[in-house]
């Protein structure tokens, strides 16, 4: 009576507690029911045990793995876990690996995470709700990157010992409860503790001390910027959750780190490591005539798996801070010189094809001229973008041969002139103070200068001096992040759920924030405002009309001079290893779902 009552009286009705879930999807519902067994992708009688040894490019510095600065050992996700964990047959589904269950309200005003009883440390020490807000906590204070990525949540806290919940400040953003929980988890006692010489440990620190983790691997050996090796924990704690069921198969995986990426290639051909992953067109077609190859001891595939649910732009990005790079005619009269079609027949052997858009390969790229939905979207910042946005799609310039190439270089001579230059004595000036126009192309490492200098060449026909330098992995990190560069080869992968990121590849927020994956320095209103749309899409079909515009106005104001890339990943690995078949839709599942194969070892042995 007293609640019927109060009712009357026009009191609101308490809101029904949000149900728990076992998983969560950006893209309609999850696949698998709460009672699934295992993905099914994976062998669930897939052999324990063998060495699996891989190889990285460059070097590491710390074990720490949520720094900004230095540069973290390949692998730690082995010892580390978040809250979830993806399905490798589903775009963008998460479902439960430290945590069991997840709910939120309708609005997506906050987040709840409940811990599994089970899951406990290395030490047997229990994993707790309160290691996961610090590590939080300690994630948004040490690393700019993450802290803007994670700006709307304003509070993480423990509800009790199981459960942690993360409070937004912005409403109706799904994305937000997903991504929240791939945070890596990690042991507050230990990193507030002290080492065994009793000094005391530093998470805001660079460290080479093998972490405490919760995973399925524990560093067993370090030797500083060259090895690490993994042995996987016997007792792990999460061998039969159903997310982990047929998966970590290896008994020790290790990484040994090259400087040099043609060492490291006759390091795989003697046997030193086990797995390759082919990034050079001419090594896959001309390299590939040893012994062990024709004999089959080393297995080739080339696998489209990951590229399925993956966009992709890479290309060379010109640092807008720069004023010599901030007319879009000039950045279009860059991307005039570039030759893609005779590099594609002369080094590539035809096995790449030309990127037009950022989000290449997916129904995300947008296509023709914008109608619908996506033309209202543009509509709203028509007097902010250029005008070719509503004309029809991005179209790359085509050469291939010396014809097409000379009148691609005078439509660029010709956009230089618009922008206020002028050729003299066979330099491109500006046309008032006569400096010229030379800037540098910063690259990590010398794979690229391949397909640079070429297109230097190019440039230089036209009175443009590009200086191409090679440094080391750790000094183009250094540089990147303080934005010490005139123009870098890079790019951005994207998924078929954007969201949050992309405020941080192109939002006016992160153009001058050091460590930002805004590379080129981008403050665009309209991008800004089209992000808006992507991230606050009321269902799919608005995302992708959204992402599609986005991509239209990104393409049209010549970010960047875009490259090339092949739509499958090319593997070659020593013959003593399985997977499953098929493999999950998109991804390979290497080494994760793996094992080792002690018959065909023995064989090739």
């Amino acid at each position: 009576m007293l609640a019927s009552g109060a009712l009357a009286l026009g009191a609101p009705a308490a809101q029904a507690e949000p149900e728990w879930k076992h998983a969560s999807a950006l893209v309609g519902e999850p696949q698998y029911p709460p009672d699934f067994a295992h993905f099914d992708y994976v062998n669930v009688d897939a052999p324990k045990g063998g060495t699996l040894r891989l190889s990285e490019t460059g070097s590491f510095d710390t074990l720490n793995p949520i720094l900004p600065k230095g540069e973290a050992a390949t692998g730690l996700g082995l010892v580390y876990e978040s809250l979830t964990t993806s399905s490798l047959d589903e775009i963008s589904a998460d479902y439960g690996l430290l945590a069991e269950a997840l709910r939120y309200p309708d609005d997506y005003a906050w987040v709840e995470y409940r811990l599994r009883e089970g899951a406990r440390w290395h030490d047997d020490e229990p994993v707790t709700a309160d290691d996961v807000v610090w590590s939080f906590n300690r994630l948004v204070e040490l690393n700019p990157t993450q802290r803007f990525y994670y700006q709307h949540v304003v509070e993480a806290e423990a509800v009790d010992a199981r459960t942690v919940r993360f409070t937004f400040d912005e409403l109706n953003n799904k994305e937000l409860p997903h991504i929240v929980g791939q945070v890596l988890v990690m042991p507050e006692h230990w990193w507030t503790g002290t080492d065994p010489q009793g000094n005391q440990r530093d998470i805001a620190s660079s460290t080479l001390e093998p972490p405490l983790g919760s995973g399925p691997y524990r560093i067993t050996d370090v030797s500083p910027g060259s090895t690490v090796t993994f042995s996987r924990v016997e007792d792990y704690w999460g061998a039969e959750v159903p997310v982990n069921v047929g998966k970590f198969n290896f008994g020790e995986i290790s990484y040994t780190y090259f400087r040099d990426r043609d060492v490291e290639f006759q390091a795989f051909k003697a046997g030193e490591f086990d797995y390759w992953n082919e990034n050079e067109a001419k090594r896959w077609a001309t390299a590939y005539d040893f012994p062990a190859v024709e004999e089959g001891r080393i297995k080739r595939e080339v696998l489209e798996n990951e590229y399925r649910t993956r966009g992709i732009l890479v290309g060379f990005i010109p640092n807008l801070r720069r004023e010599m790079f901030q007319d879009r005619r000039v950045r279009r009269a860059l991307n005039m010189a570039f030759d893609f079609e005779t590099l594609n027949e002369t080094i590539f052997f035809d096995q790449y094809e030309r990127v037009d858009s950022f989000f290449y390969g997916t129904p995300l790229a947008h296509e023709g001229a914008p109608e619908g939905r996506e033309l209202e979207i543009l509509e709203q910042v028509r007097d902010q973008v250029p005008p070719e946005v509503f004309e029809g799609e991005y179209v790359n310039p085509v050469a291939g041969d010396q014809q097409a190439l000379r009148a691609n270089l005078r439509e660029a001579v010709g956009l230089f002139r618009e922008a206020g230059y002028e050729l003299r004595d066979g330099r491109m000036v500006n046309a008032e103070t006569g400096e010229p126009f030379e800037f540098e192309l910063l690259l990590n490492g010398p794979i690229i200068e391949r397909v640079a200098l070429p297109y230097a060449e190019d440039l230089r026909k036209i009175g443009v001096t590009m200086n191409v330098r090679s440094v080391e992995p750790s000094q183009f990190v250094t540089r990147l992040r303080a934005r010490d560069f005139d123009m870098i080869y890079s790019g951005w992968a994207q998924s078929l759920s954007p969201g949050n990121e992309q405020f941080d590849y192109f939002g006016s927020r992160a153009a001058d924030r050091e460590a930002s994956r805004n590379f080129g320095g981008i403050a665009d209103p309209a991008v800004d405002a089209l992000i808006e749309e992507v991230v606050f899409a009321e269902d799919r079909d608005r995302l992708i009309d959204a992402t599609r515009a986005l991509d239209r106005v990104l393409m049209a104001n010549q970010y960047v001079i875009p490259s090339y890339t092949a739509r499958n990943s090319r593997i070659a690995y020593w013959n003593r290893f399985d997977h499953p078949d098929p493999l999950p839709t998109y991804s390979i599942g290497f080494p994760t779902i793996w094992w080792y194969d002690a018959e065909k070892a023995e064989a090739i042995r």
